[in-house]
């Protein structure tokens, strides 16, 4: 791969950001491949274990940004970065010149790689990882990427919760970060095999934590997270590409 290129396991849209900050808002996805982290519940491994790299495939700036404005119809509008883990790539060039033609750009990352670039992002969503993921969090990397973005990036937080484990985690992270907004979903227990373009979803199981997690947050008092669901699990399951 030459330098500049950026690995990218799919581009898709426009749709709408399921999760977080921009929930509900049309979106483009651009997909990189690659992670650091082998969170056990991933629901994107087909964006992060080496095994599928074949489906990865280095990209210009110039050619992604290409992509994004055929799929828009050369309207701008937001893109979303993810992956895996998008910080892994050289994705500076890419913000750059679309935010030239007036596109936006969200990243969301766990917060394990700090990059300069962060603080050209409209949104940067710092996602870190409970201990259900079995990852552990390195907190001064983490301070290092909220460093990184600055005062002109808008900064969030956004955690998956499966547990009381997590909640707790989740409790920690507001502690570290009261000025940051905050961001709590209930995570996929029911992950796609990477192979799948689709597969079965437990729908009840999800509403159940969902429920769950909203009685817990209020019966807390805690009222400063903002508690959501992954809209895009709830209209299209575990499809890709939506």
């Amino acid at each position: 791969m030459s330098i500049g290129q950026i690995r990218v396991n799919e581009i898709f849209g426009p749709t709408i950001q399921g999760e977080g900050a921009l929930i509900g808002q049309p979106t483009i996805f651009v997909r990189t491949g690659g992670c650091d982290y082998r969170c056990s519940w991933c629901d994107t491994l087909h964006a992060v274990d080496s095994v599928y790299r074949d489906e990865w495939h280095p990209m210009t700036p110039q050619a992604i940004l290409m992509q994004i404005e055929i799929l828009s119809g050369g309207k701008p509008l937001m893109v979303s970065l993810s992956g895996g883990n998008p910080a892994i790539q050289p994705l500076g060039s890419l913000i750059e010149l679309g935010r030239r033609e007036g596109y936006r750009f969200a990243l969301e990352t766990q917060g394990s790689i700090a990059k300069d670039w962060f603080a050209a992002l409209d949104v940067l969503t710092l996602s870190p990882k409970p201990p259900s993921s079995g990852m552990d969090t390195d907190w001064q990397k983490l301070a290092e990427c909220v460093e990184a973005a600055g005062a002109e990036t808008q900064t969030v937080l956004k955690t998956v919760i499966f547990d009381d484990a997590d909640y707790d985690y989740a409790k920690d992270l507001a502690a570290r970060y009261p000025e940051l907004p905050l961001y709590l979903q209930p995570g996929n227990h029911t992950p796609p095999s990477p192979a799948a373009a689709d597969a079965p979803i437990d729908m009840p199981g999800i509403m159940d934590r969902m429920r769950w997690l909203v009685d817990k947050v209020a019966g807390d008092r805690w009222y400063t997270p903002t508690v959501l669901p992954q809209l895009h699990t709830l209209i299209w399951g575990n499809l890709r590409g939506v």
